[in-house]
């Protein structure tokens, strides 16, 4: 029986926050290796027979996914949620466009696996039991009491696995404790194998709403460039719940297959600390680092130096725009930054200083009263929509590169040191017909500078109505 796997590309990662952002979240950053998060989670199914995987994502986070993929060569469908609904939902999706009735091997896309043969080892001996109508879970062999995770208890052996005897929330210390003396509970990963119409069948008996929700919303599916849109409306009207509460703890069908692979769902800072490789003296570094008479400390820069004396136990994060410090005891509380940056009206919980964007990225290097400056980088053959602005002019000055720039009435090429002014409520468009990147400084003045004050006309993106 053939398997199609199922990543699970959604959420927004804040407890990595500054480097996770709800526009730039974990999954799809560099963290543990040179690949990205997502891309480590296709790559490591190169062990399975396994084709390009269909994915799932938000709106925001579509051309994140669709690069991604392409740049390793696994692009495959990507199905977007019009809003999310949780796992169960998102599943059904993909279990609803699949053809031909395979195991679904469902995964997160912010996972780390550092032991990938003993990953391959376990799917296939989950495989028979998935085959024979079982609804696999993956139970990660717990090394401590931890908190921050649900339990699974087994119950009798079942091949290579065993029956689910129980679902256990997040326990106390205590418990945990308990869980991990016994012997008889594992870590809840997340991670599943089934057949595609067992669990269909199974979410049709527990949850029917969740079941014609679904099957609604992709009777009317649409596409989109690599994209796989469902019905928004129906879709909305689906409930939301986790594919835990509404099939695995419902149906008599559960199984739990041991998993010993160095699992991580790197759900904080210290948990990548935890993992990473470190110095003589328990520290991780990444970029320009300094450390002197420091221990055991989490230090990262995505830019300037940063130099650290006589600190212990600290996780330091700077971005081009936040500098974070924290005990590694307390980055769980993280979240309430996040949380204060939110009610505060401030960008920095949703956007990095520099954005990615389908047609490259830009990063705002300056900003005072009635300016700012972009640094702006289109890729290859990429073109910015056909948009004008009602507060703003504009002022293109091409560093490296050749740009193609239509400028109300006139279409025409700007080389190095080449420069045009865009006045306010003039359609303009900007587009790399060469073979190398283009790098620019775009200089606005105006009274509103929001990136909401854009009237787009044309955009190969569509992003018109997005």
């Amino acid at each position: 029986m053939s398997i199609c796997a199922v990543i699970m590309a959604g959420g927004s990662g804040t407890r990595l926050w500054p480097l996770s952002r709800a526009s730039h979240p974990k999954q799809f950053l560099s963290l543990h290796d040179n690949a990205t998060m997502l891309q480590s989670t296709v790559m490591r199914l190169k062990g399975l027979d396994i084709q390009s995987p269909v994915t799932i994502c938000n709106e925001e986070h579509r051309f994140f996914v669709a690069e991604q993929l392409r740049a390793i060569d696994k692009l495959g469908p990507i199905i977007l949620e019009p809003v999310g609904r949780n796992t169960a939902p998102a599943i059904a999706l993909a279990a609803l466009l699949v053809e031909d009735d395979p195991l679904l091997l469902v995964l997160a896309a912010d996972h780390v696996i550092q032991d990938e043969a003993a990953f391959t080892s376990a799917v296939y001996a989950a495989i028979p039991l998935a085959e024979s109508g079982k609804l696999v879970t993956f139970g990660i062999e717990p090394n401590e009491p931890h908190t921050g995770y649900g339990y699974i208890k087994r119950g009798e052996q079942k091949d290579a696995g065993f029956a689910v005897d129980q679902f256990v929330e997040k326990p106390s210390v205590e418990i945990a404790e308990n869980y991990v003396s016994s012997g008889d509970y594992y870590w809840n990963s997340g991670i599943f194998l089934f057949k595609t119409s067992k669990y269909l069948e199974e979410l049709k008996n527990f949850r029917p709403d969740i079941y014609e929700a679904c099957e609604s919303s992709v009777a009317d599916m649409q596409t989109d460039l690599d994209f796989l849109r469902v019905d928004k409306e129906k879709f909305e009207s689906c409930p939301s719940e986790s594919a835990d509460y509404a099939v695995m703890e419902k149906t008599k069908d559960a199984v739990v297959v041991p998993l010993d692979a160095g699992w991580s769902d790197i759900g904080s800072w210290s948990s990548l600390w935890d993992i990473s490789e470190k110095d003589v003296n328990g520290n991780v570094t990444q970029g320009d680092v300094m450390l002197h008479s420091s221990n055991n400390s989490y230090v990262r820069t995505d830019g300037k130096l940063v130099a650290a004396i006589g600190v212990d136990d600290l996780v330091i994060v700077s971005t081009k725009d936040v500098l974070m410090v924290s005990h590694k005891d307390s980055v769980q509380d993280i979240k309430t930054i996040v949380d204060k940056l939110k009610t505060s009206s401030r960008n920095e919980w949703k956007l990095h200083r520099e954005v990615y964007r389908p047609w490259g990225k830009y990063d705002l290097i300056d900003t005072g009263d009635h300016y700012q400056a972009k640094r702006i980088t289109v890729k290859p053959g990429a073109k910015l929509s056909v948009q004008m602005h009602n507060h703003r002019a504009e002022h293109w000055i091409v560093v490296s590169g050749e740009a193609r720039v239509t400028n109300g009435d006139k279409t025409f090429l700007l080389s190095e040191n080449e420069s045009t002014y865009i006045p306010v409520g003039v359609v303009h468009a900007l587009e790399n017909p060469g073979k190398e990147e283009l790098k620019l400084i775009e200089i606005q003045s105006g009274s509103y500078l929001g990136e909401d004050d854009i009237v787009r006309f044309e955009d190969i993106y569509d992003r018109l109505s997005k």
